[in-house]
């Protein structure tokens, strides 16, 4: 701490640093402060290369830092989106990957004695339909921005009435003399 505390100190006269000890008290975000830091010490002379060391960030991202503060100030060092990676499949192969959920049973699409869906058997429909591999948790992610939710299959004979279960059996017993 006694860095920082020596880094706060003086240069009271200069309004930019003062702009950017402002910022760096009010900002929760570390990132934020973290770029704050960088500007503060590029105001206050050091040079890329111990800057660099200081905060533990490459010379490249320290002259991204100082040039966006170079040409917008302490704006142009807000955090941007991070779009993430691309999509791997494309919007029309997304659709076709809904329709067929949705309106298909896995053996209607060749996956024979296969009643539902699981993340298994879609991962292996969109290998073999559109060659493109996806892990389990990348396949839920894909189903889940796709807004389709999925649920695995229970029995639930041991919740059944067992009084109806008997009822049904006597019917059944009935309807297989009659046959």
């Amino acid at each position: 701490m006694a860095r920082i505390d020596k880094i706060f100190e003086a240069d009271n006269s200069n309004p930019e640093i003062q702009a950017v000890k402002e910022a760096i008290k009010k900002t929760k975000d570390k990132r934020m402060y973290q770029r704050y830091m960088v500007i503060l010490y590029h105001l206050k002379g050091y040079i890329n290369v111990d800057i660099s060391k200081m905060v533990d960030l490459c010379q490249h991202t320290i002259g991204t830092y100082v040039n966006k503060y170079k040409e917008n100030g302490l704006p142009g060092l807000a955090l941007g989106h991070s779009p993430g990676a691309p999509r791997r499949l494309s919007d029309e192969q997304e659709a076709k990957l809904v329709e067929v959920i949705t309106t298909k049973t896995p053996d209607e699409v060749g996956y024979p004695n296969k009643k539902n869906w699981t993340v298994n058997i879609i991962k292996h429909w969109v290998l073999d339909n559109f060659g493109v591999e996806y892990s389990y948790t990348g396949m839920v992610d894909v189903i889940h921005r796709l807004k389709l939710s999925y649920t695995r299959p229970t029995y639930t004979l041991a919740k059944a009435d067992p009084q109806k279960q008997e009822e049904f059996k006597q019917e059944f017993e009935l309807l297989k003399k009659s046959s």
